[in-house]
């Protein structure tokens, strides 16, 4: 029964550190790019990409004038404050950003429709959140009522 009691408080700390670590990520497919981060999920077509350069992630802009920096993308290798414009190029190394930067560049020449950037949240980890401090509280309760 303890352990039912305690599992909420350890899974709700495991949910924490895979938000704040793992969850990030920007992926790249034939109509445009997936930003997370942390909770928040960004497709932003190709072309609706002003430009793409790094800072110290990958930073997109859009044609909307929103800038997106992305939490769980390739990340610059320099440190210091910003130089030129050339420094926001990738990292020597960085195949994943020069890939990224690559595929917006290529589907520029295919695409001249403009098409909306879309936003929406996380749910499923929405979701499993809820039900853990749902458990939680439960787990409360029943310490307290016992």
């Amino acid at each position: 029964m303890s352990a039912l009691l305690l599992a909420p408080w350890i899974l709700l700390a495991l949910w924490a550190i895979y938000v704040g670590v793992f969850a990030s990520s920007v992926t790249s497919s034939a109509d445009g790019l997936r930003v997370q981060n942390f909770l928040r999920i960004t497709r932003i077509p190709f072309s609706a990409v002003a430009d793409i350069r790094m800072r110290y992630q990958l930073v997109i802009e859009t044609t909307e004038g929103r800038t997106i920096t992305c939490y769980g993308g390739p990340v610059s290798a320099r440190s210091g404050s910003r130089r030129s414009s050339s420094d926001d190029r990738p990292a020597t190394g960085s195949r994943d950003a020069e890939r990224i930067i690559d595929d917006w560049q290529s589907a520029l020449e295919r695409t001249a429709v403009p098409a909306p950037v879309r936003r929406m949240w996380d749910v499923p980890a929405l979701v499993s959140f809820t039900a853990l401090v749902v458990w939680a509280g439960i787990a409360v309760a029943v310490a307290g009522a016992g």
